[in-house]
């Protein structure tokens, strides 16, 4: 359960709801998930948020699909549960298959199990590393 509950539609302020119905438009849905209904307790937060969200996973030199992975690697990573779950089905339909899913979490595992070694022996960067 949220930890301040979640604010549906019907109960919502016109401030949240005007961003409501711009997730929506944008989304091509008729549904607000339960993320941006815990974000509404905010309606400053709501609106900041769904703004960044919506700048950084438009189209850019990366493409949908690769931002998606991202998403989906660095929750993981995070431990996010519910990121994990909705950039998941997202990735799903921008093209992500049962393959390319198996393969970035073999790279996130990895990426962790090194990253943890690297740290935990203090390595020192190389010199050719740094430009």
């Amino acid at each position: 359960m949220a930890t301040l509950g979640l604010i549906e539609y019907k109960e919502a302020s016109p401030e949240v709801r005007a961003v409501y119905d711009d997730i929506m438009a944008t989304r091509k849905t008729d549904w607000i998930n339960n993320f941006w209904k815990a974000l509404a307790n905010d309606p400053v937060t709501l609106k900041r948020t769904w703004q960044d969200i919506k700048q950084i996973m438009a189209p850019g030199a990366l493409d949908p699909l690769t931002k998606e992975l991202v998403y989906v690697a660095v929750s993981v990573s995070n431990q996010c549960g519910y990121c994990i779950a909705s950039h998941t089905a997202s990735a799903r339909k921008k093209g992500m298959t049962d393959d390319m899913f198996r393969e970035l979490m073999a790279v996130v595992g990895m990426a962790n199990e090194t990253n943890s070694l690297s740290a935990g022996y203090q390595i020192e960067v190389d010199q050719q590393f740094k430009v």
